[in-house]
């Protein structure tokens, strides 16, 4: 072997290094979108297989191709964007009010025990109590208007809220508190520096927990007396037999679940970047 031959054969793998690497960091993120996502997709590739082959009654599951195409034709025709705009504005609202409620009421209730102790019983006794079942007594008083269905999403969303936010409150390490208070911080600056940091990871896992609640009654908050939202469309698509449109509209219901939830998780990482964050 000359050389020249012995410098090309050191050269080749050098040569070949860069595609070896470029091959590696596209392999890296497929691998990490399969092992995570690789389940929910065969689980819709049999759908639509079986569907279309007619393995299962299309009429009743159709392909996700038509729910695909109801769904577009439904955004696109504007039949739907109302029930968007009413849903998000219903769910918004009850959502907004159980924040606003809940989470000071949270942090008051966890730092002060005796207040705690004087109305954890009553919200034990609420919060056992199904908002669906209470829904019949808020139509009595409320009436079948907006107020009703607002009221009953923002009763089972405040419960989660509350009570993740006193919890946080409760595991915040009394040594921090301890260290705090011994180099001369005021009650205001431990509650600020130190209690408010370290409970809200556990405060975000409640607004979670609430956003999806919120979504959960607003399909039986719109089942009853009401003309428009996606949870009335799904409920008359059902009873005219549309099941394509039912199915996008449950299908849209699940993706405006995912967007609130992806929110909550970018908000929580820019604010708690100390915590890990559940997904």
């Amino acid at each position: 072997m000359t050389i020249q031959n012995i410098d090309h054969s050191v050269d080749l793998p050098l040569r070949q290094a860069p595609s070896l690497a470029l091959s590696g960091r596209l392999v890296r993120p497929l691998h990490s979108i399969w092992s995570r996502y690789g389940l929910l997709l065969a689980f819709l590739a049999l759908w639509q297989v079986s569907a279309t082959e007619g393995w299962i009654n299309p009429s009743i599951f159709p392909p996700l191709h038509v729910i695909g195409g109801a769904l577009f034709n439904g955004i696109a025709s504007g039949a739907l964007v109302d029930d968007i705009a009413i849903s998000l504005q219903r769910s918004g609202l009850a959502f907004a009010a159980a924040v606003a409620l809940g989470i000071p009421l949270g942090l008051f209730m966890g730092q002060i025990r005796a207040v705690e102790r004087a109305l954890d019983p009553i919200l034990q006794l609420f919060r056992q109590t199904s908002a669906l079942a209470l829904y019949p007594v808020f139509i009595l008083l409320l009436g079948l208007g907006e107020t009703s269905k607002v009221f009953v999403i923002f009763w089972a969303t405040l419960f989660p809220i509350l009570l993740s936010t006193i919890g946080g409150v409760k595991e915040v390490d009394k040594k921090l508190i301890e260290m705090a208070r011994t180099y001369g911080a005021s009650r205001l600056t431990v509650f600020r520096r130190v209690v408010l940091p370290a409970s809200a990871p556990a405060i975000f896992v409640g607004l979670r927990l609430s956003a999806t609640t919120a979504l959960l009654l607003l399909i039986a908050a719109e089942m009853i007396g009401a003309n428009k939202g996606i949870g009335f469309q799904v409920m008359n698509a059902q009873y005219n037999f549309q099941i394509p449109l039912m199915f996008a509209a449950i299908v849209l219901l699940a993706l405006l679940g995912l967007a609130a939830n992806a929110i909550l998780i970018l908000l929580q990482s820019r604010l708690c970047r100390w915590a890990e964050i559940a997904r």
